[in-house]
């Protein structure tokens, strides 16, 4: 296996895995730029743009761009995050040219065509309505804002029908111009390829564009609170959670296994406890996102109406157990799942593309395999412990929907000393 970065003259960075078992490859471009760059009043512009930049370019109609990477066997992608935004293409390893330049052309040359801006505008707004008819998107997103209150990171990726029917095209146009810069992207590939040869296909396929500064985000301001939403629901949905913690914390590896052992898998103890023992929940997990400055630990519960009030004092009771009671044999088994997970990664070229494109945009390096499985076998119960006590002591944000019941809160989930 072999991983390399380069960069180009323009400062866009260029990194490859080459992978010579497979016969495939991924290719994408990351850009620095998700709904946490957005303005009040354009959010839901990043993932509108991602739409549009498919809806045809200078030298492409939206027809053409499907056609040439289907004629080849290919697919192409995209996604928004929080953070960035990602354009992706899987082909065989002889088409990584096309894909590149397919790709390169999209983030570069969009036409932004007004009739195909309404069409995907109302494209877009079923998208919306669609997320707001599926209740455990609406809790996340719920539990989002009320962990951050009146600041991009706590507003939906997607946008509101309200802010996205009414976005002007310059303010996509202006939006792409302020955040499209080469020094904000990062080119990843991974699968059988030369990674001397990507880098000139992406030179020439990148030669037109500027650096670009960026427009840097605000600082994430983590708050807490609750929500509870009536809702006339088959099940109550339920997001519990806590300040986090940033991608490039010291903690992000004790934190993870901390996070398995707790909820991540059908040994976990939320599941056995909960789910197993019990009967009170269908899924249970705990979730761990990471930002550049900042992240949230919770854990997601979906319920029924009379277990909803047994389940949310018996979640704070094992929040309060784990705190002190985690042992080396749970220890050893979540570092086992975590080293299984990443080595497994390994060997999906999309998967392993994305990776090398997060670690460029958080560490400015890509991290050796050797050096993750190190830092994960590592991890001891001393530092479980007491990152578990770290990611349960600030003020608690609670979001839950459906049939509540008179639920009345989160009482039992404040600090603890």
């Amino acid at each position: 296996m072999s991983v390399r970065e380069s960069t180009l003259a323009n400062g866009m960075r260029v990194v490859s895995h080459a992978m010579d078992t497979v016969e495939s490859v991924s290719v994408g471009i990351w850009v620095a730029a998700g709904a946490r760059n957005e303005r009040p009043e354009i959010n839901g512009v990043s993932h509108l743009l991602e739409h549009m930049a498919f809806k045809g370019t200078e030298r492409r109609s939206a027809r053409a761009i499907s056609e040439e990477i289907e004629a080849v066997g290919g697919h192409l992608n995209a996604h928004t995050t929080r953070e960035y935004t990602a354009y992706y293409a899987k082909t065989l390893k002889e088409d990584l040219e096309l894909a590149v330049d397919i790709i390169a052309d999209i983030v570069q040359h969009p036409v932004f065509d007004a009739e195909e801006l309404e069409r995907e505008r109302a494209v877009i707004l079923q998208e919306i309505h669609l997320s707001q008819d599926t209740p455990d998107d609406v809790v996340f997103d719920t539990f989002q804002e009320i962990a951050y209150p009146g600041q991009a990171l706590g507003r939906p990726i997607l946008g509101s029908a309200e802010k996205v029917g009414a976005m002007p095209r310059q303010a996509v146009i202006d939006y792409m111009g302020d955040h499209y810069g080469a020094s904000a992207m990062v080119l990843a590939a991974a699968g059988r390829l030369d990674h001397e040869r990507l880098v000139g296909q992406a030179e020439e396929a990148f030669r037109d564009l500027k650096a670009g500064a960026g427009v840097p985000d605000e600082p994430a301001r983590y708050a807490g609170g609750e929500s509870l939403e009536e809702r006339d629901l088959e099940q109550v949905q339920v997001v519990i959670g806590y300040d986090g913690i940033a991608c490039a914390d010291d903690d992000f590896y004790p934190a993870s296994v901390f996070s398995t052992l707790f909820g991540g898998g059908m040994s976990s103890r939320l599941f056995q406890e909960i789910r197993e023992k019990r009967g009170l929940v269908y899924s249970i997990y705990t979730f761990l996102p990471c930002f550049s400055d900042g992240g949230l630990f919770g854990v997601y519960a979906g319920t029924g109406e009379r277990e909803v009030r047994d389940l949310i004092p018996l979640i704070a009771d094992e929040i309060g157990k784990v705190r002190e009671s985690v042992g080396d044999e749970e220890v050893e088994r979540a570092r086992a799942q975590l080293r299984a997970s990443t080595l497994m990664s390994l060997e999906s070229t999309s998967a392993r593309s994305e990776q090398l494109a997060r670690q460029m945009m958080v560490f400015g390096r890509p991290l050796p395999i050797e050096e993750i499985i190190a830092k994960i076998e590592a991890v001891d119960t001393a530092q479980v412990k007491a990152v578990a006590r770290r990611l349960t002591e600030s003020k608690p944000t609670m979001a839950a929907l459906g049939p509540l019941g008179g639920l009345d809160g989160f009482e039992g989930f404040g600090p603890r000393a």
